[in-house]
């Protein structure tokens, strides 16, 4: 189960960074569902490498290959299966890493567990892999839109560059306007003069992702083990470089006292809702009909273009220089991950509320 994600919408992905592909298999997606090939295209070039000057220059075509599940257009209540080709490898610029371990990557790790690594580009542990993630996310999004959910994510925050206000303050259709993928256009510009120096000089840099859920109905999620905004956190969490999750008022909401920090129920036009929304759409683990909104914390990248002491395969202390082509900030790539990330889970507990679970 390591690989496979979800309850009842499933998606369990395979493959590597420098294998023949990368795909997956969905299972649970109900039947029926108009399946929109120009814009899960569209999903997948917002991830895909080479798309601007500041992202690693790997070019990949990332064309998906269905190969079951649907028939005239429409899913069809099977497993779907599909496909993405490695078109770009260049296996050899890893050839260093063989024996030796970068700093806070997943290589000793996963040679300490198995015994056996993929060294070229990290293999099972390259965000390569969120590939999958971003067509089972587009599909789950097609399958959303009956609902009228809406889901929106952004870059809030490029090292100490930060989006002032909040997510109401900002017209989110404006974010892919940006290559950073930031719906302000000054902070926009600051993110990436910050990102460019940042790789000039081989580094790397994190960040924050905002994402916004809209138009969730009420009573999504399970009040105990099943809390909504414990699957949340716990997708997001196992995106590649995420290094934290806050909901609502999160971490910011510490100074606050109950009676700064609670949000009033009031009848609007015989509605309940609430006067304010720092809970961020969850109550007791179950969506209350806000907007649940969230931040995702992205480390910087592990892998940088200078040089770092470190140990071989057999403890002796080395140095190493990465090669190859890689990310000086991860976030304009991650925006679509978290938006699909955010989709499979609310199709998910759709799903669970809907079948009584």
């Amino acid at each position: 189960m390591s690989n496979t994600f979800g309850n009842i919408y499933t998606l369990t992905s395979f493959g590597e960074s420098h294998g023949a592909a990368v795909g997956g298999v969905i299972d649970g997606c109900p039947a029926g569902v108009e399946i929109d090939m120009e814009f899960i295209q569209q999903e997948l070039n917002r991830r895909r490498p080479g798309q601007s000057n500041i992202v690693t220059p790997r070019k990949e075509p990332d064309e998906v290959e269905f190969l079951s599940g649907i028939f005239e257009g429409k899913t069809t209540g099977v497993p779907i299966g599909f496909i993405i080709r490695n078109t770009n490898q260049h296996s050899s610029d890893y050839d260093n890493l063989r024996e030796t371990f970068r700093p806070s990557h997943a290589d000793f790790t996963y040679q300490t567990k198995y015994g056996i690594r993929d060294h070229r580009g990290g293999g099972r542990s390259s965000a390569r892999e969120t590939i999958a993630r971003v067509v089972a996310g587009a599909v789950a999004k097609l399958a959303l839109r009956s609902s009228g959910i809406q889901i929106n994510a952004f870059t809030s925050q490029v090292g100490t560059v930060a989006l002032p206000g909040r997510y109401t303050d900002y017209d989110l259709s404006q974010t892919e306007e940006s290559i950073v993928r930031c719906p302000d256009p000054a902070t926009s510009d600051k993110m990436e003069e910050l990102i460019r120096e940042v790789r000039k000089n081989g580094d790397t840099i994190g960040g924050i992702i905002t994402c916004v859920a809209k138009n969730v109905p009420v009573g999504l999620g399970e009040p105990v083990f099943g809390k909504l905004h414990a699957a949340l956190g716990s997708a997001m969490l196992s995106i590649n470089a995420v290094k934290g999750f806050d909901y609502g008022s999160g971490f910011e909401g510490v100074p606050f006292r109950g009676s700064e920090s609670n949000d009033v129920f009031i009848n609007e036009n015989g509605k309940i809702t609430t006067t304010t929304n720092r809970s961020g759409g969850i109550q007791g683990g179950i969506s209350n009909g806000q907007d649940i909104y969230f931040r995702v914390v992205f480390k910087p990248v592990a892998t940088i273009l200078m040089e770092q002491n470190t140990v071989d395969v057999e403890g002796n202390e080395t140095t190493l220089k990465a090669r190859g082509r890689h990310d000086a900030c991860v976030l304009p790539r991650a925006v679509p991950i978290v938006e699909a990330m955010t989709a499979m889970t609310l199709l998910d507990y759709l799903l669970l509320a809907k079948t009584g679970r």
